[in-house]
């Protein structure tokens, strides 16, 4: 399993006055050096954390690979095909919203063609694309219809629940997991995952990366980014075995 740590956070303490520190591509560097697999950016259009700069940073100093998150209805697509990360994640976006809270919908007037132009697009640039979805059969299956090369599953319904909910919230990842897995598609998780409740997660054979980013951040402010990476890692490694 792939850890890709989000960076977000870093920014969004930076961009609170806007000066120039914390930086998140320093933050970059030194989650590699703390095992990362992958860094994960989400360049929103209204631009609350990440700047252009940061990715266009990260895209020359990264010695791991990019994944860029962005909404499919935003200028972001035209910059992800000039910049060419390894990953695209599309995401939903709403400017109310503090952070993500759902997975994407492919119902409405013109939304799945959207997600069609999009996915065509960013794969014509060559970029490997997965799509943020709610872990159910129907978003499975309509990301394999859109062209999708991965799915990243929400988990954030699984990290709010707690006892008897949570469980029934893991088995929904589980089964989707597993459609998605076994449709072809590579599977993705994240959202809300903490160093307490992302081990039965972690354990799930047919998830092949996870991407986490608030709870390393937070860690960070005490032990420092590159060991907050580190420990995450570990728990990852230890829930495979």
């Amino acid at each position: 399993m792939r850890l890709y740590v989000n960076i977000d956070h870093v920014a969004t303490v930076r961009q609170a006055r806007g000066t120039d520190e914390p930086d998140p591509v320093r933050a970059a560097v030194l989650a590699e050096l703390g095992g990362a697999d992958g860094i994960t950016v989400h360049l929103r259009e209204d631009r609350r954390h990440i700047q252009d700069r940061d990715v266009r940073l990260l895209m020359e100093t990264a010695r791991t690979v990019v994944n860029l998150e962005l909404a499919a209805a935003s200028d972001v697509l035209a910059l992800a095909e000039e910049w060419r990360p390894h990953q695209a994640t599309l995401v939903p976006e709403r400017r109310e919203e503090v952070t993500t809270e759902g997975g994407l919908t492919f119902t409405g007037e013109g939304v799945r063609e959207g997600l069609t132009e999009a996915v065509r697009r960013l794969k014509d640039a060559g970029i490997r694309t997965s799509l943020f979805i709610d872990p159910d059969a129907e978003s499975v299956r309509a990301s394999l219809e859109l062209g999708a090369d991965a799915i990243e599953l929400h988990t954030g319904e699984y990290a709010n629940a707690r006892g008897a909910e949570r469980h029934e919230q893991l088995g929904r990842l589980r089964r989707a997991a597993a459609l998605g897995r076994s449709l072809g598609l590579a599977v993705h998780a994240g959202h809300g995952l903490t160093y307490e409740n992302v081990t039965p997660l972690a354990a799930v054979e047919e998830i092949e990366e996870l991407n986490i980013g608030h709870s390393i951040v937070s860690r960070a402010m005490f032990t420092g980014i590159e060991r907050a990476v580190r420990d995450m890692a570990e728990i990852i490694r230890r829930a495979r075995r």
